[in-house]
């Protein structure tokens, strides 16, 4: 369901939280309360009862006697001292005819005669309420015995229905408020839980949110609070971060593509003229061989400038549906007539290259891929001692299928020093002079441009190097 916008205003996380955890809690607590109270209604209206009961059986042994004995004045005194408790609205004695022997209090409370007989003849002990006149009242009725255990009488003692009603008022207003102290006491716990626990870091968020979004490039949020603050802040400084390096190296590459288109022209032209120079030259004279370094420095400075622009490069990618082995042969070419070109050492003389794979088609930008192959196959073609082996597979992992490339060598392998490094523009293991440090980062980025990544690890069977490709199975929308 969409909250209208008028409400996404007013739904701030504190009346999230008193509409999604004290409103319930407080409904929980009214129902619970209300279930409760119904119980000690209950309860406070038969010790109200009992308490009519226990004044009953206290004089019910003296008024048998003055009863059985027919004495009218112990029959008063006894009926008197029941009005010592303040509960007692009116007390009747009756004998076994039902006739009034003697009352004390209103006399409107009395019962016909022949349902005093009647209720004598029973036996039973009973409560109820009646209606007197305007005003409800709770009769007990007690049977009055001689001493050979005979029905002689009957003792009434009633109490107002309104001592019941307003004592029940009573605890019921009391419970109810209460209650309302407790659920404002759980708001106050709840708001000012809110305020210490997520409030204030939160409002700490949004003003570093705040001073991020005023251009302030080095604000970072204060991480504190509870975990999932503590993350989510981290997180946001870790993105920060990364934007921020990202940012630099994007603009560190469209400088560097800038600069090397606009060095492209002259470095051509500086070729061109130490070739024709050179043509008029005895290429063994010092002036010869100053023409052929300037040429060979040209080139590589070239070789420099064309990877710079590989790796600034921002064009959509044009995918085909190519073998693995016909790229793997052209990039291997490719690899091998660089090293030669720029008169590099092949590990110790020409190395042997194993290719494996069974037939598998890859989507790819034929270009862009071929320039990672290249650079893998040439980094290899550096590194070896004697051997290289390159192979493809596809993998199934957690239901997700992908392509494998591995380019592997024996030689040395990474140090551990070198890993976090690897991909970075311009860092090399080389001498200087004999490396770019670009070739690397080319393949990295035109393999993730291909949605895929690039792993290194030791290579199990030739103990050196081995750089794999990974390649989703299905490719990503450019």
């Amino acid at each position: 369901m969409q909250i209208p916008g008028s409400v996404k205003i007013l739904y701030t996380l504190r009346l999230a939280l008193l509409a999604g955890v004290l409103i319930p809690v407080v409904l929980v607590v009214a129902l619970a309360g209300s279930w409760s109270l119904r119980l000690l209604e209950d309860q406070v209206n038969q010790r109200m009862q009992q308490d009519i009961e226990l004044i009953a059986h206290a004089i019910r042994l003296p008024l048998s006697h003055a009863l059985e004995r027919d004495r009218i004045g112990s029959i008063n005194q006894a009926l008197n001292s029941a009005f010592t408790i303040d509960v007692v609205y009116g007390a009747y004695v009756y004998d076994e005819n039902g006739e009034e022997v003697a009352r004390s209090g209103r006399r409107a409370a009395r019962v016909a005669t022949d349902q005093a007989a009647s209720l004598a003849a029973s036996g039973d002990q009973l409560g109820e309420f009646s209606q007197a006149g305007n005003e409800e009242i709770f009769s007990y009725f007690v049977p009055l015995t001689d001493a050979g255990g005979r029905i002689n009488g009957l003792l009434q003692l009633t109490r107002r229905g309104s001592d019941f009603s307003n004592y029940i008022a009573m605890v019921r207003a009391t419970a109810w408020f209460a209650l309302a102290g407790l659920c404002l006491l759980l708001a106050i716990i709840v708001i000012g839980g809110h305020h210490y626990a997520l409030g204030r870091p939160l409002r700490r968020m949004l003003e570093g949110i705040k001073q991020i979004r005023s251009k302030d490039s080095q604000a970072r949020l204060v991480i504190e609070g509870p975990a999932e603050v503590r993350n989510i802040s981290g997180s946001i400084n870790n993105m920060l971060d990364r934007i921020e390096s990202s940012e630099k190296l994007a603009t560190i590459g469209r400088l560097s593509a800038g600069i090397a288109h606009e060095l492209g022209s002259p470095l051509a032209a500086l070729d061109g003229k130490a070739q024709q120079a050179l043509r008029e030259t005895d290429s063994e004279s010092r002036t010869g061989r100053c023409l052929t370094q300037i040429r060979s420095q040209a080139q590589r400075m070239e070789v420099i400038i064309r990877q710079l622009l590989d790796y600034g490069r921002d064009n959509p990618l044009q995918r085909v549906s190519l073998e693995i082995s016909q790229l793997v042969e052209q990039a291997t070419d490719h690899a091998l007539a660089a090293a030669l070109s720029a008169r590099d050492s092949l590990c110790h003389g020409q190395p042997t290259i194993k290719v494996e794979g069974s037939p598998l088609r890859v989507r790819v930008d034929a270009m862009r891929f071929d320039q990672a192959l290249s650079n893998l196959i040439g980094n290899a073609l550096h590194a070896c001692q004697s051997q290289i082996r390159i192979s493809w597979d596809v993998v199934d992992k957690s239901g997700s299928q992908s392509t494998r490339i591995m380019i592997e060598d024996d030689g040395d392998g990474i140090s551990e020093d070198e890993l976090p490094n690897l991909f970075d523009p311009f860092f090399t293991t080389k001498p200087v002079g004999q490396g770019t440090g670009l070739g690397l980062a080319v393949a990295h980025a035109a393999v993730a441009d291909h949605g895929g990544h690039i792993s290194v690890a030791r290579s199990e069977s030739l103990g050196g190097a081995c750089f794999t490709i990974h390649l989703p199975a299905s490719a990503p929308q450019a």
